[in-house]
């Protein structure tokens, strides 16, 4: 199965509905999966005196507030449909993240996507992930700033949400759900995680890539990467090791202002990102170990066959003297060399002539 590639536009698109027309165009120029916005409602994300992350403080206005941000970013609702429409008239998947629960019944119940993106931040609120459970989606988790206990406790609520519906929530609740059969296959049936580090941009040397492995073998569930580093080498490496799915954020001009613009790839970027990203896949084949169609050819080429290295009469005993190996490979194979030693030649053979 390829890996499924999520353009993140995120909140890029500035407030702006004809720029995020273009991402999505974009996106589908890139050859991605699907195009990922972000839906919230500001006042219920943040309170008024949340602090902005020092990476929003550097690329918005240092005196405006996170929720003054949020708001000029919110993506208003009778946007997302014909977004959404948008998206399907150019075979592209839409998605969005929700912040908020009013944003998550919207997305399900009105915009009914069929899949929720959990950001890294929600790993830990139990409640809003019990919700999330419960709409019967798909479900693809970030899990930035998070340790693996924490998103085995993640995925407990998860996999609670999902096979039960009458019994009283609780820490052990949500542990019995994961250890449960039951519990088990739901998850690996609905749920794809995501490694991710929270810093936009990640230096490199905090990429960790590897530990979407570490995940993929404690839960045995998909697993993928949101690639939060500059260029692309990150995204690439997680293709190698396996990813079902990689996340990258992605911007129309890196020095527009926001908060994300800088820490995302431009388009033709993006496209390259993609290429290189669908010919990991199909570079790392199926690991059978056997010639494959395009070498076959070479075999005769490069590999050798024994040959008669002077003059053999008929009955001659065959010596290390009058047979070797050389090239095309289309005869005897030299693996035979010590079980022909001795024997005798059933026909005459000249120079060079294949035994």
């Amino acid at each position: 199965m390829s890996i499924y590639f999520i353009a993140e536009a995120g909140v890029n698109h500035n407030g702006n509905k004809d720029m995020a027309r273009r991402l999505i165009d974009v996106a589908v120029k890139a050859g991605a999966d699907a195009i990922k916005f972000q839906t919230f409602n500001a006042n219920a994300l943040a309170s008024s005196d949340a602090p902005k992350a020092a990476y929003q403080m550097d690329t918005t206005d240092a005196a405006e507030s996170q929720l003054e941000m949020l708001k000029r970013l919110e993506l208003p609702h009778n946007w997302h449909f014909e977004l959404r429409d948008y998206c399907a008239g150019k075979g592209i998947e839409f998605l969005s993240t929700p912040f908020d629960s009013e944003s998550l019944r919207f997305l399900v119940d009105d915009l009914k996507l069929e899949t929720i993106k959990v950001p890294s931040g929600e790993v830990t609120n139990g409640p809003f992930l019990l919700e999330i459970a419960r709409t019967g989606c798909q479900i693809i988790l970030s899990t930035g700033m998070s340790t693996l206990d924490e998103v085995q406790s993640a995925l407990g609520v998860l996999a609670f949400g999902m096979i039960n519906t009458t019994d009283q929530p609780s820490l052990e609740a949500f542990e019995g759900a994961f250890n449960s059969d039951a519990g088990q296959v739901a998850l690996l049936k609905n749920v794809t995680v995501l490694h991710c580090t929270s810093a936009y941009p990640t230096p490199i040397d905090d990429a960790n890539v590897s530990a979407m492995l570490t995940m993929r073998d404690a839960f045995g569930l998909k697993v993928g990467f949101s690639d939060h580093t500059e260029g692309m080498m990150a995204s690439l490496t997680a293709a190698a090791l396996g990813a079902n799915v990689i996340e990258k954020h992605y911007t129309l001009d890196r020095e527009l202002p926001g908060p994300d613009h800088k820490a995302s790839l431009e388009p033709n970027e993006l496209v390259l990102l993609i290429r290189g990203v669908r010919d990991v896949h199909i570079a790392l084949g199926d690991g059978i170990k056997a010639p494959r169609p395009s070498e076959i050819e070479t075999i005769a080429v490069a590999r050798k066959s024994l040959v008669a290295l002077s003059p053999i009469s008929t009955g001659e005993a065959l010596t290390i003297k009058n047979i070797g190996a050389k090239r095309p490979g289309d005869g005897v194979s030299p693996m035979a060399y010590w079980d022909m030693l001795e024997t005798l030649s059933p026909r005459k053979l000249q120079t060079e002539e294949k035994l």
